[in-house]
């Protein structure tokens, strides 16, 4: 492996009356601010030190520019997901290609099983699967499946109220996990230090370690100042965004990339 990558999509003025809502009333979308969040979001990936691929925005897939959802990328191979809507039934095809380019090996989730790519954190050699209204058992069977082949053991996690696993729950670091213990069951995580959101910011369990940084959500003063915290006790740096438009789409940080380990080259 060689270095960081983050592969992310360029979002489409269809995202605005378009994306899909599971949690929160539809609100008015600035599709200007949408660019410049995004670019922003880029800018922080590339500082903290990632090679960021920026693909092509897709109107016709409104939420394609949440890719995370569409892939699990592994050491050893990509797994395009099988998202839980039939309205984003096609993302994952759309990053074939692009993946092919970075992992040798491509796998598939398949009917009757979904599961998207926000149910699944990985810590070390450890898959936590969310089991929500997007993934179901089948999903997390098929993935588990695959992962053990590559040595990931894989670990289910019930998810209630939120839209994803990494919605409620992130890992800071290989020892310690920013939760929302309300929306995730907290014990499949007895092992970590917690840092649990405030009590007023219960979207605030999302952020996006990158080499020693962590990009965190600025709308969570709160819950940032926690994590800034553990970031001055852990010798990383913080890098606060504002996501605040894309947040009215019902994302966080981590669902706007995929960030994986480059492959040396042969």
């Amino acid at each position: 492996m060689n270095g960081i990558v983050a592969l992310v999509r360029r979002p489409a003025p269809t995202l605005v009356e378009r994306c899909e809502l599971t949690f929160l009333e539809r609100a008015p979308i600035d599709f200007d601010a949408i660019e410049r969040q995004h670019a922003a979001y880029r800018d922080a990936l590339t500082t903290a030190g990632a090679r960021t691929i920026a693909l092509d925005a897709i109107a016709s897939a409104p939420d394609s520019v949440f890719v995370e959802d569409a892939a699990v990328v592994l050491d050893e191979v990509a797994i395009l997901a099988r998202p839980g809507v039939d309205s984003r039934r096609r993302e994952p095809a759309l990053l074939e290609a692009p993946l092919s380019t970075q992992r040798g090996r491509i796998e598939r989730i398949d009917a009757p099983a979904t599961l998207e790519g926000g149910d699944v954190l990985r810590i070390a050699d450890t898959l936590y699967v969310g089991l929500s209204g997007r993934t179901n058992r089948a999903g997390l069977e098929r993935l588990a499946s695959i992962a053990r082949r590559y040595g990931y053991a894989t670990v289910p996690v019930r998810v209630d109220g939120s839209l994803h696993l990494k919605t409620a729950c992130i890992a800071l670091d290989a020892t310690t996990v920013l939760l929302n213990p309300a929306w995730a069951d907290a014990t499949a995580f007895a092992e970590f230090a917690r840092i649990e959101v405030a009590d007023d910011e219960p979207f605030a369990a999302n952020a996006l370690p990158i080499g020693e940084t962590l990009v965190a959500n600025a709308a969570f003063p709160r819950t940032l100042e926690r994590v800034r915290a553990h970031a001055e006790r852990a010798g990383l740096r913080v890098h606060a965004v504002d996501i605040s438009e894309f947040g009215k789409a019902e994302a966080g940080l981590t669902c706007m990339s995929l960030v994986f380990a480059a492959q040396a080259a042969a």
